[in-house]
């Protein structure tokens, strides 16, 4: 199976605009705080589509790779890579013809998950493993992610950050009025 079969699925959801409240599951309009957290989430923040971005950055391309690297359902697999497809964090190219077979590979938008993905791992090195069992190098040593501020250039640390609510009808504690 290469992944493209013609089947659909609810979870075949776009991405809601930036900064909006995720999807309800009724359809019916965004739940909760209206937050680029939750809009992020919304396309990628289930398990096998983190991974399968994962695999792609790890050069993994092929459906099959895919499904075995990730553990992944095929069939939900399926269903996820259509989604980051739809939502332009990955592109499908075809690499035959009879039968039609395709490879996956991430768009700069998906590459710009690469970030996001290390910051993971780091946080589950540190307080998931004994091992890291995957190691990101930078340069000739090993990376060591930090969230920095381009603004002034240090490390941004817990508490450091003041939160500025902007979404019309919100503030920090919750929905005013």
């Amino acid at each position: 199976m290469s992944g493209s079969s013609n089947g659909s699925s609810a979870d075949d959801s776009t991405a809601p605009a930036a900064g909006s409240a995720a999807p309800s599951r009724s359809g019916r309009g965004p739940v909760g705080r209206p937050c680029s957290v939750a809009a992020t989430l919304s396309v990628v923040g289930e398990k096998w589509a983190l991974l399968a971005v994962r695999e792609l950055s790890f050069g993994n391309h092929r459906f099959d790779a895919i499904a075995r690297n990730t553990g992944a359902p095929r069939d939900i697999l399926t269903t996820r890579l259509r989604a980051l497809e739809a939502a332009g964090i990955l592109e499908r190219r075809r690499y035959q013809e009879r039968p039609p077979r395709f490879e996956y590979h991430l768009t700069d938008q998906g590459r710009d998950l690469a970030p996001v993905l290390q910051t993971l791992a780091s946080w589950g090195d540190r307080w998931l493993t004994e091992e890291p069992p995957v190691v990101f190098e930078h340069g000739d040593h090993e990376l060591d992610v930090a969230v920095m501020c381009r603004g002034c250039g240090r490390e941004v640390e817990a508490g450091s950050v003041r939160i500025h609510v902007h979404a019309k009808g919100w503030d920090r504690a919750g929905p005013v009025g």
